[in-house]
């Protein structure tokens, strides 16, 4: 066996069937991950609503209160949070579950660099839903609040809160991605760091353009996703430098 075909990626010379049915076995291993945490938190359901509602509470004018407008949002709210919980909980499985279905298609090098990926992956998803409750939603509610005109009652429905909060938890999950989502464009050989460095005036207008879109329609929220963006992104050029890229490591191992 030459050195080029005992460097390229693993085959088990499965049919498409074989494949498929892989797929289909890790799709429901997810599917049940999320299922069991949801089983779970499902009897804390109230619980986890009052936990994250907590930022914005705080900033409701005194004698004022969130309201239901809806006559099932007392129950499909915090259920709805339920299942984004669990699927955030479950992640790692599911990180996990993909990993095993890539990975014989991947090169030994890559490999090498898929664990600590998947960990960085996971974490920095966390670290985005974090960055979101603690530092934007302090400053975004407590905005909101504070510029009620007088003689209005700020008295925000859950359902609406809920779809604003899980929307900024997805925005700022995704966003804290970017590292890891350059470090593979640069290990895949598709832009070298150098390159990509060299676009970073693009790079920011995108990211003030994504923050625009992806949060609420008020500056605050929109620079507090941007910047870190822009910042991850020199994290991962960073980190990028460091990367060898797919095809040159490829034809070290080969040599």
């Amino acid at each position: 066996m030459s050195a080029a075909q005992h460097h390229q990626p693993e085959d088990n010379g499965q049919p498409l069937v074989a494949h498929l049915t892989e797929l289909r076995n890790c799709i429901l291993y997810c599917v049940l991950a999320v299922l069991i945490c949801a089983l779970a938190l499902m009897p804390f359901s109230a619980e986890i609503y009052t936990f994250v509602a907590e930022p914005l509470r705080r900033y409701l004018p005194e004698g004022s209160s969130m309201i239901a407008t809806e006559v099932a949002s007392t129950f499909l709210t915090p259920f709805k949070l339920v299942l984004v919980a669990a699927f955030c909980l479950a992640i790692p499985v599911v990180l996990h579950q993909a990993w095993r279905f890539v990975g014989p298609g991947m090169y030994r090098h890559e490999k090498k660099l898929a664990a600590p990926l998947l960990i960085s992956s996971v974490l920095l998803f966390y670290a985005g839903m974090a960055f979101a409750y603690y530092v934007v939603f302090p400053l975004v509610f407590g905005f909101f609040s504070g510029i009620t005109p007088e003689g209005v009652a700020y008295t925000p429905d859950i359902a609406r809160f809920l779809d604003t909060a899980l929307k900024l938890f997805l925005a700022f999950g995704v966003a804290f991605e970017i590292p890891i989502a350059t470090v593979l464009l640069i290990s895949a050989g598709v832009i070298s760091a150098k390159d990509l460095a060299a676009k970073r005036p693009y790079v920011i207008v995108g990211c003030f353009v994504f923050g625009m879109l992806l949060t609420p329609p008020d500056v605050i929220s929109q620079a507090l996703l941007a910047v870190p963006m822009w910042l991850l992104f020199e994290t991962g050029i960073i980190f990028g430098r460091f990367i060898k890229p797919r095809v040159a490591a490829a034809e070290e191992q080969d040599d």
